[in-house]
């Protein structure tokens, strides 16, 4: 089971830490990945590192300002966001799976149930 937090409502150019807390496995032993969802738009993936690999894609459009990573536990992801833009929002889900293509995880087991980022003034 994976469940995300963090989310809620910035300015532009704030920032928010997403978390993804995993109950039940160790993500050492799949992909993980960062995907979201804006309103009357297809999911999209943000952030994602293959299973086997400590290499991270992002999408060009979070490029330098989003950082994934996660705990030595192996329990934990997280998505740190910076210089926010309104096009940010949408709901924010993470998961696990196998390779990563890009941001286009393979084989994807588990969604989190996501969790809500509006970035407005």
């Amino acid at each position: 089971q994976l469940v995300e937090s963090g989310g809620g409502l910035v300015q532009p150019g704030g920032s928010l830490r997403l978390s993804c807390a995993a109950s039940g496995l160790t993500l050492d032993n799949y992909g993980i990945g960062w995907f979201r969802q804006a309103p009357g738009k297809e999911r999209e993936g943000v952030a994602c590192i293959s299973i086997n690999d400590d290499s991270t894609n992002y999408a060009d459009s979070v490029k330098g300002r989003f950082t994934f990573n996660r705990d030595n536990a192996k329990t934990t992801m997280y998505l740190q966001m910076n210089s926010l833009k309104p096009e940010d929002t949408g709901v924010y889900f993470c998961a696990i799976g196998g390779k990563c293509v890009g941001t286009v995880m393979k084989n994807l087991e588990v969604w989190g149930q996501g969790t809500q980022v509006t970035i407005s003034s």
